[in-house]
């Protein structure tokens, strides 16, 4: 009997540490263990028919998983719910049966929490209805749990099993811009405010030191010295700290005087066709963060994207080029925000404060797209070139998946092509590109060299998941919905790792591994 039920157990709470957890896509995240579909697609699940264990065998059950994990005091308190928060299929049905609940109660009371009162009623509702708004004020990019016909004890006891055991925390769909390790570590731990203190003395010192900084920016840069770091690694800034002020000034100045100059003549015949194109895909830039649909930021956007086109008439404004803008927006609006950035309300800033960071954003993305231009000018040979390079090293790297994708006939151009042309960021979450290109502007031509490498190692990453795939449908669309939207600092690390191993084998060695 007690084998039978810790089998049962192990089968039934995937929440459980050391129990197989199924893969979803970065589309479909899990949002509740009750909701997870094991089922076929036409069978239609019914919650109300869901058998459950009768509230007199939980001495019996608790015994026979107690090797599963310790249960502290803590846990017991959310775990261990009284029969007001349980689902109505737990409550007893007649008085035999709660003299038996009564006397398992009393053989485990030392582990059981104090029994709930009103107040504490009053309060797990309102935790209960704060919950239902978050999921409504959602409900545009995920499906809300409240759309199952769940009863609201239901609902508030699996809130408790959730919070008692020690999972590992769910990304939203709409993926959070600040900093996360996938593991959910603390935010600022010993090491990271070791190394916030030497990047801040780098940065205060007369002459900054950049090989140094980018030494330190190679495994990644604090929150808060951030938009400073991106600044000088950037070029925007000189190392002399008593020059700064003075050109962020004049450069600010300068953009704006562009503003002035070319701005109006968006409506000019010569120049509609990429005003209008600009306008067209400045809503499809990162279409589930908030901050990006609000006007203001997008107007913010258009002036940007349009000044930049018409000073760069050899490319011009090409697809694409309206992602790249957004890291460096979102990292200099951060410099003034201390809550979520992606639900920011970018009127709330000073207008001077706002004007900074659109020319800031501006200098800088100008600054990364001056190192990458073949990628955008006329029929985008850098890419091409790039996509080859990414062939010729993946058959080095690893020889059955270029075998796999010839046997069915996929071209790495039908995938990489977005890889090139938008440096991953249809790929990743925001936080882990502003987390890439931490690196990649400390690598030397990161964005234009060290990038094919990352590509390889991000492609390698799905090994398994590809050579399982046995037709061109599924492996197309499994290349295009990569499933990341679980990813952090952690996961970009060891890709970058990967990477930099990589290039150390392969960069100055063009025969290796040559077949």
């Amino acid at each position: 009997m007690a084998t039978d039920n810790r089998i049962n157990f192990w089968r039934r709470n995937a929440k459980v540490p050391g129990s197989v957890q199924p893969v979803y896509g970065a589309q479909h995240p899990p949002l509740d263990p009750r909701l997870r579909r094991t089922y076929p697609k036409e069978t239609k699940p019914k919650f109300n028919n869901l058998k459950t264990k009768k509230a007199s065998s939980f001495h019996e059950f608790a015994r026979s998983t107690n090797d599963a994990w310790d249960i502290d005091d803590e846990e017991d308190k959310d775990f261990l719910a009284p029969a007001s928060c349980l689902p109505s299929g737990l409550h007893s049905s007649s008085p035999q049966q709660q003299n038996e609940v009564a006397h398992s109660e009393t053989e485990v009371s030392h582990r059981l929490a104090p029994p709930r009162t009103d107040a504490q009623t009053l309060q797990e509702d309102e935790d209960e209805e704060e919950e239902e708004e978050f999921d409504h004020v959602n409900s545009k990019v995920v499906k809300s749990s409240s759309d199952v016909h769940l009863s609201t004890s239901s609902v508030r006891s699996t809130l408790q099993k959730q919070q008692s055991l020690p999972v590992r925390p769910i990304i939203p769909l709409v993926a959070r811009i600040s900093d996360q390790n996938a593991s959910g570590a603390p935010p600022m731990t010993v090491r990271e405010k070791s190394r916030l203190d030497k990047f801040k003395q780098l940065l205060s010192s007369p002459n900054t030191d950049l090989e140094e900084l980018r030494k330190h920016s190679w495994s990644g840069i604090p929150r808060e010295v951030r938009p400073i770091t991106w600044r000088l690694l950037s070029g925007y800034l000189p190392a002399n700290k008593e020059r700064r002020e003075h050109v962020l000034q004049r450069k600010r100045e300068e953009y704006f005087g562009f503003i002035e100059q070319y701005y109006h003549s968006r409506t000019d015949e010569h120049f509609k066709d990429t005003y209008r194109q600009i306008h067209i895909d400045i809503p499809r830039t990162n279409p589930l963060i908030p901050l990006f649909q609000q006007p203001a930021v997008q107007e913010v956007f258009e002036r940007i994207l349009f000044i930049w086109a018409i000073r760069h008439p050899a490319s011009g404004y090409v697809q694409g080029i309206n992602d790249l803008v957004t890291p460096f927006f979102v990292v200099f609006l951060s410099e003034f925000v201390t809550e979520d950035v992606e639900n920011f309300e970018m009127a709330a800033l000073p207008q001077d404060t706002q004007r900074n960071i659109e020319a800031d954003t501006f200098w800088c993305m100008s600054k990364l797209l001056d190192g990458i231009q073949d990628n955008y000018t006329f029929a985008q040979p850098g890419i091409q070139n790039k996509v080859k390079a990414l062939e010729e090293l993946v058959s080095r790297i690893d020889e059955d998946i270029h075998n796999h994708f010839k046997r069915y006939e996929v071209e790495y151009l039908q995938f990489a092509f977005r890889w090139m042309n938008n440096l991953l960021m249809r790929e990743l979450p925001l936080r882990c590109t502003i987390r890439l290109w931490d690196t990649y502007q400390a690598e030397a031509e990161g964005f234009s060299h060290f990038h094919l490498y990352v590509c390889a190692a991000f492609l390698i990453e799905w090994r398994k998941e590809i050579l399982s795939m046995i037709d061109f449908q599924g492996l197309l669309m499994l290349l295009q919905n990569l499933p990341t939207i679980h990813w952090g600092n952690e996961e970009v690390g060891l890709l970058l790792a990967e990477a930099y191993r990589l290039k150390y084998m392969f960069a100055d060695a063009p025969s290796h591994y040559k077949r």
